[in-house]
């Protein structure tokens, strides 16, 4: 996430410009109505089963939040074309046929800013409750797709949401809404905590950088780095340990998520002390894609048509195959994921990074990752996630080459990497 500057502003009753519409285009109701031009409109509906609760639990009257200082902004990333894998950093493997045909994704920004504001609720009884606001433009400045991203955004929150006896944890919960008079739509969600998984790392590399200066350690009690590293690694398996069950909660009711990354896990705290009480929520679900069969039947829209073309290529065709394509396809996010929190968060500052690991396992190996932690184990600057990944006899080595298995029917679903040795915490 790339943070924007702050606005110092009490906060404030939202006024004549944060005015929900009452026509038809609220944003919460029977469905968010979209024009896409002068000539079609859209209407993306919730499931039949969630539409009450949608109108009946989120709060959607501007006049019930108050908005507060901007905190930040930021954009996506979208896949813009598909090539087959290149050796790269001038080693030269031996790569057969099947390798070469694994495709990877070329990666460009997105055309959507999002803006991030503090808030709480004003009204109601969840009065006081502290917010954040994740605010999408209006047609006139994101276009079409801004609109079908908070449209899409809102529904997985409300299919997610629909059995209040069936909360999950690990999910960022969604308030409510509304839709400004300009066309922007503003979603509030519970405010839980404003670092990200991104940001945890980021501190901690900093402080490995501190602790361990030009490969030398700088006058820091062994006893006390080693308690360190313990904590950090009770820690980050603390948080993919939670992130999984929230993308094993979303497989199991029909939905994917599909920008799983370091900036789309959210944390209630980035203190490795604090690990016990660590509870990671998924969140940025703008381009979550709904599994239903009877949805796999229906003509993709734009969010989606890059997982279905990847499906295609894969060979998945029927509705089945398309189905088990897209959760594997979440799972070998899942997987970078774990692989950049077992490396960044244990090396200095600038040594690794999510775009450079992803390219050293995907292009230079192979996604080999017994030929990786041969290269990895011979850079001393990679040592502690080597070991890290080296618990359990290889425990971590294992998962992650199972999340990243080049053919998509050979990696394991979320419950199964939840229930993996590795995530059990019995090595720390």
């Amino acid at each position: 996430m790339v943070v924007g500057g702050a606005v110092v502003d009490c906060l404030s009753k939202c006024g004549s410009s944060f005015v929900a519409r009452s026509s038809s285009s609220s944003i919460c109701g029977i469905g968010l109505r979209l024009n896409l031009n002068s000539n079609l409109t859209r209407t993306i509906r919730p499931r039949r089963a969630v539409v009450g609760l949608c109108v009946a639990s989120l709060i959607t009257n501007s006049d019930s939040f108050e908005v507060g200082r901007l905190i930040g902004s930021y954009g996506f990333m979208n896949v813009t074309s598909y090539s087959g894998l290149q050796s790269g950093m001038g080693m030269d493997y031996a790569v057969s046929e099947d390798i070469r045909n694994f495709k990877v994704q070329d990666i460009g920004e997105g055309s959507v800013k999002i803006r991030l504001y503090e808030g709480r609720v004003a009204q109601g009884p969840l009065r006081g409750t502290r917010v954040i606001f994740k605010v999408y433009p209006g047609q006139q400045v994101g276009g079409i797709e801004a609109d079908m991203m908070a449209a899409n955004e809102l529904n997985a929150h409300a299919s997610l949401q629909s059995n209040p006896k069936d909360v999950c944890p690990h999910i960022q919960a969604l308030l409510g809404g509304f839709e400004t008079k300009t066309g922007e739509q503003w979603l509030a969600f519970r405010d839980i905590g404003k670092y990200s998984a991104a940001d945890y790392a980021k501190i901690t590399s900093e402080n490995m950088s501190k602790m361990i200066g030009g490969g030398e350690q700088r006058l820091w009690n062994p006893f006390e780095l080693d308690l360190t590293i313990k904590r950090r690694r009770y820690f980050v398996v603390r948080l993919l340990h939670g992130t999984m069950r929230g993308l094993s909660y979303m497989h199991d009711n029909d939905r994917l998520h599909q920008s799983l990354g370091p900036a789309s896990v959210v944390l209630n705290t980035v203190i490795e002390k604090d690990a016990p009480y660590l509870i990671p929520r998924l969140r940025d679900l703008a381009f979550s894609v709904d599994i239903r069969y009877s949805q796999l039947e229906d003509r993709p829209n734009i969010l989606s048509e890059g997982l279905w073309r990847r499906a295609s290529v894969a060979g998945a065709s029927s509705p089945l195959e398309r189905r088990a394509f897209g959760i594997a396809d979440d799972i070998y996010e899942a997987g970078l994921f774990f692989a950049y929190l077992a490396f960044v968060p244990f090396c200095e500052a600038g040594v690794m990074d999510s775009i450079s690991l992803r390219r050293l396992l995907e292009n230079t190996f192979q996604l080999d990752l017994q030929a990786a932690r041969e290269y990895c184990s011979a850079d001393d600057r990679l040592l502690e996630a080597v070991k890290f990944l080296d618990l359990g006899d290889g425990a971590g080595w294992e998962l992650l080459q199972a999340m990243l298995n080049r053919d998509y029917r050979g990696r394991p679903i979320a419950e199964a990497v939840v229930n993996h040795r590795f995530l059990s915490g019995t090595f720390l």
